[in-house]
């Protein structure tokens, strides 16, 4: 997992890299344009943008939901002492950053919206950085990061379904007859019957029918992941691995990160919503990880992983800034004002590559004189 998260962070920060280079040169037709044409289906007229953010997605976030089912039914995250320091470190970890964003941002609603850009954690992004380490990494600092960005994956799917629906669009019916689709797939997994065609017919309608009703239509992967039976969840994990590491998660960072560079956008790194993006992912999200580990385990909530001591927490936390991919989808949500959306994708990037860089540096550090002496939080 380590080595396809390596593999697939290389590949997001080429793509990003192509995607700046391209949208900077001079060409017959602005490389941004490109994922803004429009193309007609039937009776809809999409942009290439939406068809990427909107569909494709869709399959990346089933991963993540058959990710998330998998480790709270069989894995790290089953049995509620064992989840409850990543569950507590992930809630700190999105609410500080929140709050840091907020406090910047308050004076004005519009701006307000993007509170939740900086809450998310790039799995891909974050495990890639720690398997860099290599085998000097305990095991346990791992599977605490792991579980951490799997929660994180969590809330944020919670957060863009509660407070990302379009009000003004909304239509109960479209939903309801989504909900009596993955409430019917319950009860055929639950009685041992499954049929891969029939769960492909029934998630493209599940995501026909939330994308109408002004629900973000991604949520459709997510609620179709939770109703596949555990058995199968392995082998649906490793199909869906390919094409949404090589090809799905690329090209969303090709199409979200085409940014003209100018003096404007670069100014906005250090406007409010660039500067509560960046210290919501660089100082919020170590910061809120901490405190909370530290806090439940101070309450005796849960135990320290074993080798595993609170300055190698730190610098896990440091690498949990690296919002990336989820950061950037939330932020195409929050803003259609593009130079709005230009600032907190810059602010996005960098704070993720400074993240990246401190995250490593630190742990380099930390990790050289590797003791087994691990009682700093319970003390």
């Amino acid at each position: 997992m380590a080595e396809q998260g390596k593999l697939s962070g290389l590949l997001l920060i080429l793509a990003t890299m192509l995607s700046l280079l391209f949208s900077n040169m001079e060409m017959t037709e602005p490389y941004p344009h490109i994922w803004e044409k429009h193309i007609s289906f039937l009776h809809w007229d999409i942009s290439v943008l939406h068809i990427i953010n909107d569909g494709l997605m869709v399959i990346f976030f089933l991963l993540v939901g058959l990710e998330i089912k998998r480790e709270f039914i069989s894995g790290e995250l089953a049995g509620k002492r064992k989840a409850m320091l990543p569950v507590m470190a992930a809630l700190g970890g999105m609410i500080v950053p929140g709050i840091i964003y907020a406090s910047l941002n308050f004076k004005d609603p519009h701006l307000l919206n993007g509170w939740a850009i900086p809450t998310a954690t790039d799995i891909a992004f974050s495990l890639g950085v720690l398997s860099l380490l290599g085998n000097r990494v305990p095991f346990g600092l791992k599977i605490f990061l792991t579980a951490l960005a799997i929660i994180d994956d969590l809330g944020a799917i919670i957060i863009i379904a509660l407070f990302y629906t379009d009000a003004e669009h909304f239509h109960i019916t479209y939903l309801f007859s989504a909900i009596v689709i993955i409430a019917i797939l319950f009860m055929l997994s639950r009685k041992g019957f499954f049929n891969i065609y029939l769960w492909i017919l029934a998630g493209i309608v599940t995501w026909y029918y939330i994308l109408q009703s002004g629900v973000h239509a991604t949520i459709a992967g997510v609620l179709i992941a939770f109703t596949i039976p555990l058995e199968k969840l392995e082998v649906y994990e490793h199909k869906l691995q390919t094409p949404v590491n090589y090809f799905i998660l690329p090209l969303f960072a090709l199409a979200n990160t085409a940014i003209i560079l100018s003096a404007e956008s670069i100014t906005g790194l250090f406007s409010s919503v660039g500067l509560g993006v960046m210290a919501g992912l660089f100082i919020g999200k170590p910061l809120g990880i901490t405190l909370a580990s530290w806090f439940a385990v101070r309450q005796k909530w849960c135990s320290m992983p074993r080798n595993v001591s609170a300055k190698m927490l730190l610098g896990a936390g440091m690498t949990a800034g690296i919002g990336f991919t989820m950061s950037i989808f939330i932020a195409s949500l929050s803003f259609k004002d593009q130079s709005l959306l230009d600032a907190a994708k810059l602010a996005i990037i960098l704070a993720s590559a400074i993240s990246a860089i401190a995250g490593l540096l630190f742990l380099n550090n930390t990790l050289k004189p590797l003791q087994p002496k691990i009682k700093e939080f319970e003390k």
